[in-house]
């Protein structure tokens, strides 16, 4: 149990850091940031109000999608998730600004805060822990559709960036990023920790198979 708990939170901080460089790379939010901003601006309340409900109601949707009862769990890595994040922008990140940096910085920033939430998503799916609604989410699409990770995660991307815009969310360089390589450095990073996790202890490996 300590090394599934210890892989999980690793995959978080691994997650989370990789989010705080996208922010701070000043090219335009990520899409689910996007769309809780934009959320917020249209009709009030904060984007952690926003941010909240939309998870919750995402326990529901997720259940049905899979066709199994909501994971009620799924509220632990929610909390366990603010405070990780606000631990890197808040902390870590709080006396560092790209705004007025070299554009190819930010944009190195960007893209290495894309394969860095790649590489902590895939990590931390792999404990099968409760995961937060919104990152359960293209895994349901991707099982309910029967696609991979990389084309799941890429049509929620879509889907919710599309709307982001259309509700005036600050979509741009950051939020497009996300939605063309976010899917690809999960399903990249994913092929390659699954073997490696079980490496270590293969007690834990099931009979499925690598997404």
């Amino acid at each position: 149990m300590m090394y599934r708990v210890t892989v999980y939170l690793l995959g978080m901080v691994t997650n989370f850091f990789g989010v705080a460089l996208i922010i701070n790379a000043m090219l335009g939010a990520g899409f689910w940031t996007s769309f809780f901003v934009g959320l917020s601006d249209k009709f009030g309340y904060t984007v952690g109000f926003w941010y909240g409900v939309f998870q919750f109601l995402f326990i529901f949707v997720n259940g049905w999608l899979v066709k199994q009862a909501p994971e009620i769990r799924a509220v632990i890595p929610v909390l366990l998730e603010s405070l990780i994040l606000d631990f890197w922008l808040e902390i870590v990140f709080a006396n560092i600004s790209l705004a007025n940096a070299p554009f190819l910085l930010q944009l190195f920033t960007l893209l290495s805060g894309v394969l860095i939430v790649g590489l902590g998503v895939s990590v931390y799916i792999l404990p099968q822990f409760p995961r937060a609604p919104v990152d359960q989410l293209f895994l349901a699409v991707s099982h309910r559709f029967n696609l991979s990770l990389r084309m799941g995660q890429t049509v929620v991307a879509a889907i919710v960036a599309s709307v982001a815009f259309l509700i005036g969310g600050p979509v741009g360089i950051g939020t497009l990023a996300g939605i063309l390589f976010l899917g690809p450095a999960i399903q990249y990073c994913y092929t390659r920790v699954y073997p490696m996790y079980y490496q270590f202890h293969p007690q834990y490996q099931d009979e499925t198979e690598i997404i």
